[in-house]
């Protein structure tokens, strides 16, 4: 059951290969042309500390733990409209362009990356980004001046400092020259003295220095201000058309399922099967110009084409459809028009015909008779004649064909009451005569749902033949055309799915094309380059064994090019 329903799935791919291809293509398309439009982009990035533990030999796990906390609510703090109208004030800008800032996971670390198509903006914008998100911390403005003049006291003591000890070394090297007892006084007086202002100087020093914020844990540092990009970034062509052909592929075969669940046409003999519970007997491909180059007959004008095997195996199963009761007596018809049931009709009772049994066509669709222009018959007798002719011998009215073993009856003049004539004793009687004249009797009607005729006739044969058009045919016609025929109690055969397209796969179209390339390499061959293959007797003959005259595989009957009629 599943590889059933895979196969359902790619046949309905199958089926839209070109929506689903053409959706792809013009996604891939759009996003290269696109991605082409889009000027260079660069990048540039910044890197901030939150703390001052990298410095210090002995951190402890709190001061790392408040750290990375700080550093999240930093993380937070730069998406903020504050601190972007801030940076667009300082920067003189509208907008800002594309940022983000990620904090290193583990560390007291941040990157804020900046993505523009100017090299300069980038730079200038990571970098205000850093310097508002300072601003906002506890080395605000106000602070940092204050710890800028308190540094700038530090240095001052610093050189003091420094300045006093040098001033006390060298005293004390003039100390040791000298030998006069004023001197040696007055130097040391000097001595006690400076030593005095250094501890003084020192002691100030390392006031100052406690009202700093070195060892501070909210703090903020720039570990790597941010760099001028030297080229663009590298392009992303590539993945983003692959990423649109994706996507496209995936809208297109959401499309295509959609227009298949929407689609409730008949397209294959399962489906025939579900809906009507009847067997298909067989799948005609559509007919081409090169099929109707000598006319509808395609059985005579093209006996190797695959319509033709198509109908010889339509011809078969209708054999062995009702074995118990023979059908000898058959309706073609449709359920709507321009379904092919004339064609199918003509063409099914010449392949009857090649295989050695006597039939009679009678074209009982009074209202759009063609079979007439097919068999290139005359039309002022014919089904109407007998009807309403004194003798019950239908022999008059029947007009042979070029075919051997087949007879044709027209309409004759078209009546007004068509549904009267068909359902009448007479007809009855005709069918009962023409049934002891012939193995097989087929019957062309109008279609099902269109007029009461079909419905009329279906009570007077053996057996009913719907003919479907594939891919066009709605289940809903199909039904309500069962229902029509069930009503008077018709027997419903089965079903011809006609007009298959040649490019689908996994339809009776298929096994007749195959099965006719092989038959033809087995029993066809050619004499020479000019002849026309030759039919074995055995193959030729059919189920009797009855052989067809010289010529008759290249006769030609001359008819209309005409596919689509009914």
């Amino acid at each position: 059951m599943e590889t059933t329903d895979l196969r359902e799935y790619l046949i309905a791919l199958r089926r839209w290969w070109w929506l689903v291809l053409a959706s792809t293509l013009l996604a891939a398309a759009s996003s290269a042309y696109v991605s082409y439009l889009q000027p260079p982009l660069y990048q540039s990035r910044t890197t901030i500390m939150v703390g001052t533990m990298i410095n210090d030999p002995n951190p402890s796990s709190n001061q790392i733990a408040m750290a990375q906390q700080l550093l999240t609510m930093y993380a937070g703090m730069v998406n903020r409209e504050s601190l972007r109208q801030g940076t667009m004030e300082a920067l003189g800008l509208s907008d800002l362009p594309e940022y983000t800032a990620k904090v290193v996971p583990n560390t007291q670390f941040m990157d804020i990356t900046v993505i523009d198509t100017d090299a300069l903006r980038t730079q200038a914008v990571a970098n205000e980004l850093v310097n508002q998100l300072i601003l906002r911390s506890p080395a605000g403005t106000q602070e940092q001046e204050r710890q800028a003049f308190v540094y700038e006291q530090l240095d001052e003591l610093e050189r003091n400092i420094r300045a006093t000890k040098d001033e006390i070394g060298r005293l004390e090297s003039a100390l040791a020259e000298m030998l006069s007892a004023r001197q040696i006084a007055d130097t040391q007086n000097q001595i006690t003295a400076l030593e005095q202002k250094l501890n003084t100087l020192q002691a100030n020093y390392a006031s100052l220095l406690a009202t700093t914020q070195r060892g501070a844990v909210n703090t903020i540092n720039v570990v790597e201000p941010a760099n001028l990009p030297p080229e663009p970034m590298p392009s992303k062509l590539l993945i983003n058309m692959l990423l649109a052909a994706a996507i496209g592929f995936v809208l297109g075969a959401g499309a295509a399922y959609l227009l298949e669940y929407l689609d409730d046409s008949v397209k294959s003999a399962e489906d025939i099967q579900k809906v009507l519970d009847v067997p298909a007997l067989g799948a005609a491909p559509a007919l081409t110009d090169k099929d109707l180059r000598g006319g509808d007959l395609v059985m005579v004008n093209n006996p190797q084409s695959p319509p033709s095997e198509a109908y010889r195996i339509l011809r078969t199963n209708l054999q062995f459809a009702s074995i118990d009761e023979p059908v000898r007596t058959l309706l073609v018809t449709s359920a709507d028009p321009s379904e092919g049931k004339t064609i199918t009709v003509a063409n099914l009772a010449v392949a009857l015909a090649q295989s050695g049994r006597r039939v009679v066509i009678l074209d009982c669709d009074m209202h759009r008779p063609r079979l007439h222009r097919v068999f290139n018959a005359v039309n002022n007798v014919g089904v109407t004649s007998a009807l309403l002719s004194e003798s019950l011998d239908p022999t008059p009215f029947l007009q042979r064909t070029d075919v051997p073993n087949l007879r044709v009856m027209t309409t004759g003049p078209l009546p007004p009451n068509s549904a009267e004539l068909l359902g009448s004793q007479r007809m009855h009687t005709l069918l009962t005569e023409l049934r002891a004249q012939a193995d097989f009797v087929l019957v062309d009607s109008p279609p099902v749902l269109a007029l009461s005729d079909a419905p009329v006739i279906s009570t007077q044969v053996d057996g009913v033949l719907l003919v479907v058009h594939a891919g066009r045919t709605r289940r809903e016609t199909l039904k309500r055309a069962q229902a029509v025929l069930r009503q008077v109690n018709a027997n419903l055969v089965g079903v011809l799915l006609n007009r298959v397209s040649r490019r689908s796969k996994g339809y009776y179209y298929y096994y007749s094309h195959h099965y006719s390339k092989r038959y033809r390499n087995k029993y066809y061959r050619r004499e020479d380059a000019g002849s026309i293959p030759a039919l074995p007797p055995a193959a030729a003959g059919g189920v009797n064994g009855h052989h067809h005259p010289a010529g008759v595989e290249d006769g030609r009957v001359a008819a209309p090019r005409t596919q689509d009629a009914g």
